[in-house]
């Protein structure tokens, strides 16, 4: 009688489709559950406030610096150019609000027009963004 004798190549192999499966489902389960931090592009010395409260989602944020400079998307915006622009951001997510950084030591006069500019580019709920605590 002859017997049947396996090789043993066949019996060596691992199947890791499912290993591979599991680490494809943790990266997407990662990546949808990573909260994404927008940031103006620059640093900024926010004046404080005791009625300042956190805002959670400002989708449009805008820096104005203490020499003038208006920053919006991590780029320097002309002042005659925010009103395109924030149109332009607004139209990407419609739900978004805007949320003005000024400098404490930046002009008020710069930080007035920047709010009737995005006003006037359809945008009507804007806050100023201020630390905690403090205020005179």
């Amino acid at each position: 009688m002859a017997r049947r004798h396996r090789g043993t190549d066949e019996d060596a192999q691992i199947d890791l489709t499912p290993m591979l499966d599991m680490s494809f489902i943790l990266l997407i389960f990662f990546i949808v559950t990573t909260s994404f931090v927008k940031e103006a592009g620059i640093d900024v010395s926010r004046p404080s406030a005791k009625t300042a409260e956190r805002k959670e989602r400002g989708n449009i944020l805008i820096a104005i610096r203490p020499n003038g400079e208006i920053w919006i998307d991590k780029k320097v915006v002309d002042q005659r150019a925010v009103r395109a622009t924030v149109e332009r951001l607004h139209a990407e997510n419609p739900e978004g609000s805007v949320v003005i950084i000024a400098d404490k030591s930046s002009q008020t006069g710069i930080l007035v027009e920047v709010m009737d500019q995005v006003r006037l580019a359809g945008v009507f709920n804007v806050s100023i963004a201020a630390d905690q605590g403090g205020g005179g």
